[in-house]
């Protein structure tokens, strides 16, 4: 395990979503660690192994099958060892409704699925590279939505 590698964990059903997710971050020079989950149950089984390590941001999706993103947020923010973990929601909804209620819940930022693959590694690497300790204690809902 390499020190300064950031974990990062994507939480999305869209198989095409997550190759060009993970072909962004083959594009950014930053040592990353990245797995994949297909879905809201895999995600909170896979959070749930007592041997992981526990990834630094959480890139997660709101629209999945079995367990959606939004049911997800509320089960990690309700488990100890989870509700500190950063929590980017990253999805194609702009529903402002989606963006104040995953706020509310406690994610730390709301990511638009951006469908240029420039825009997404712009994102990604801003994303990764976030002082999120920082970021969390000044959390307001007008930079709450990560805007590129």
């Amino acid at each position: 395990m390499q020190e300064n590698t950031i974990y990062i964990l994507l939480a999305d059903d869209d198989e095409d979503d997550r190759n060009f997710f993970k072909d962004a971050f083959d594009e950014i020079k930053i040592s990353t660690n990245l797995n994949m989950v297909n879905d809201g149950e895999e995600l909170m089984d896979y959070l749930k192994q007592p041997d992981i390590i526990l990834p630094h941001i959480l890139f997660l999706d709101l629209n999945m099958p079995r367990k959606n993103g939004m049911e997800c947020l509320v089960e990690i923010k309700q488990l100890d060892h989870l509700k500190n973990m950063a929590i980017a929601i990253y999805s194609t909804s702009s529903s402002e409704k989606d963006i104040e209620e995953t706020f509310v819940k406690g994610a730390n930022i709301y990511i638009k699925k951006p469908n240029d693959f420039n825009e997404l590694i712009k994102t990604l690497n801003i994303a990764t590279t976030f002082n999120w300790q920082y970021h969390t204690s000044s959390l307001n809902i007008d930079t709450f939505l990560l805007r590129i």
